[in-house]
């Protein structure tokens, strides 16, 4: 039974596969839903975080408030890295196509854009160091300069071949919309 408030794509869960009237295409949104890797991670890391608070309790109940004050400090690092971890990905919206790293935001303007396609190229596994063949949702900017979205082995997409091709669809047909009416 699908739970269609839970999911962050629920626009393209309708039979038209159209977006729902409501949805707001000034509105910064990612075409797919996190996968469980991304979840996983920062599920991991929250409860870390839980751990490292009530270790900040105990430390301030016992009087050291100078490390509970560490401890605090230290489990809210983990919460914000948690919660940026859950924010990495491709986003889009009438305005362009943003690429959210965990230290770095980058964003491309529709105008921008000359090309959005899939191709077989060496990607990172889990974004460690190891590279595997697989692909790529790659931007390609006006100048040549190619941008590198979405990948078939990243924290999302993991085992998860069509989710991958579905939000590669969903990020071409948004290009497909805005970078020639642009």
């Amino acid at each position: 039974m699908p739970l269609p408030f839970l999911t962050a794509d629920r626009g393209f869960d309708t039979v038209e596969d159209v977006a729902l009237p409501f949805d707001d295409h000034d509105q910064w949104r990612r075409p797919y839903r996190p996968g469980p890797w991304r979840v996983g991670a920062a599920a991991l890391a929250l409860l870390l975080a839980s751990f490292m608070l009530l270790a900040t309790m105990i430390i301030a109940f016992a009087g050291a408030l100078p490390g509970a004050a560490v401890c605090l400090g230290l489990a809210a690092l983990v919460i914000l890295g948690a919660l940026r971890l859950l924010r990495v990905g491709a986003w889009v919206s009438r305005h362009g196509v943003r690429r959210v790293a965990f230290f770095r935001t980058e964003t491309v303007p529709w105008a921008r854009v000359s090309d959005v396609r899939t191709v077989q190229q060496p990607v990172r596994l889990l974004g460690l160091p190891r590279t595997v063949q697989g692909q790529a949702l790659v931007v390609v900017r006006q100048g040549g300069e190619r941008l590198a979205l979405l990948t078939d082995h990243n924290a999302d997409f993991l085992a998860r071949v069509e989710a991958f091709d579905r939000a590669a669809d969903a990020v071409e047909a948004w290009s497909a919309e805005y970078a020639v009416s642009s």
